[in-house]
């Protein structure tokens, strides 16, 4: 099995690789990570087109969402449309940031077609995986059929793209400690904490016995990280296991500096999976160049407006919006590709003019590994 990366080797492999800057991923038809992927709605025409969007700025790299129950329906046909996802990205220049499992919004996904989004609220047909049925279930029993599942839907998929060039980083788990206070608390185990704390470790370990050679990380998201004794169960994983430090950070400039400071103390590179939102003062202006100055990954929010309609803001669970905000809140470019505002079009080129990566020069099996 693959041992957690020494801090050596992580700041050695950073250090080769230009400064990483891109999206948060969902393809605009798409209301989910269900949608994206499974057979009946994966459109990777459409996906090529808003990728090559992604190029035009000067991205490099996408993070982008997988989810165990497209795995259940059919592995393999789900390891082709990632491999075809894969080479479309390389094709134009883009690494990817595959996550395996998330935490946020809805606890309770299904297979097959997928509800149509509430009107006017914000990403109101996210779901979880795994849901809280399957956590509490593993919780009971972790000799459980849902348990197996989940190891066999990660060792799978790592051991597929192992070696693949195209994948950046393995994200473990997203916000894995989320309780969704303002939209799904009520349907959330009131242990999920300790529900998941192992079964992140344990996905951590799966990860690295098929064998991954790409670095693995988990980002912390929420609460105090400037003592180690303020950190719960799961981000003592997070922070433990990941070769690559992550977090988010959706506040202004003095906030964002305050954060990475605590992050930086464990001295390892640093991405920040998810940043930019406009309405809480995290825009590409104020946050973008700060971490270009300290080479800190850049991961925003949303890329194309769509069936996810993050570029509504959060409150919108409470009150849903009647008409499309003034400001929006995540996303660049409306549906058609036109930006959402051209200042922060032309910062953010201003910024990736001189970080595009050779990705999609790089030749042979590294490139175009089919599982």
């Amino acid at each position: 099995m693959q041992e957690r990366w020494s801090k050596e080797k992580a700041n050695a492999w950073f250090a080769n690789l230009p400064w990483l800057a891109g999206p948060n991923y969902t393809p605009a038809y798409a209301s989910n990570q269900i949608e994206m992927w499974q057979a009946d709605t994966f459109d990777i025409a459409v996906i090529d087109r808003e990728l090559g969007w992604a190029k035009d700025l000067g991205l490099n790299t996408i993070r982008v969402f997988l989810h165990d129950l497209v795995w259940a329906q059919d592995p393999q046909g789900y390891l082709k449309r990632i491999d075809q996802f894969l080479e479309v990205a390389a094709k134009h220049g883009i690494k990817t940031m595959p996550v395996l499992f998330d935490s946020v919004w809805n606890p309770n996904p299904v297979s097959g077609p997928q509800p149509q989004p509430t009107q006017g609220v914000h990403n109101s047909g996210w779901v979880q995986g795994p849901g809280a049925a399957v956590l509490k279930a593993i919780g009971e029993n972790k000799n459980c059929a849902d348990y197996s599942r989940l190891k066999e839907y990660v060792t799978g998929i790592v051991s597929a793209f192992k070696d693949d060039d195209r994948v950046l980083i393995w994200d473990i788990w997203n916000e894995p400690d989320n309780m969704n206070g303002t939209s799904y608390r009520s349907q959330e185990p009131d242990n999920k904490v300790d529900l998941v704390a192992p079964l992140l470790a344990d996905t951590f370990m799966w990860a690295r016995q098929a064998g991954a050679t790409q670095p693995l990380t988990s980002g912390v998201w929420a609460g105090d990280w400037s003592k180690w004794e303020n950190m719960n169960s799961v981000q003592r994983v997070q922070l433990e296991q990941s070769d690559i430090i992550s977090f988010h950070n959706y506040g202004v400039a003095e906030n964002f500096l305050r954060d990475s400071a605590y992050m930086a103390a464990y001295d390892r590179p640093m991405i920040c999976t998810e940043y930019m939102a406009r309405g809480t003062g995290s825009t590409f202006g104020a946050i973008m160049p700060l971490m270009k100055e300290k080479k800190i990954g850049a991961m925003n929010w949303g890329f194309v407006q769509g069936r996810t309609q993050t570029h509504i803001p959060w409150d919108s669970w409470g009150k849903p919006y009647t008409q499309e905000p003034e400001l929006w809140f995540h996303e660049i470019l409306r549906t058609d590709g036109t930006p959402y505002r051209l200042d922060e079009v032309k910062t953010i080129k201003s910024l990736t003019k001189d970080i595009a990566c050779p990705f999609a020069q790089q030749k042979g099996g590294n490139l175009r590994r089919t599982p």
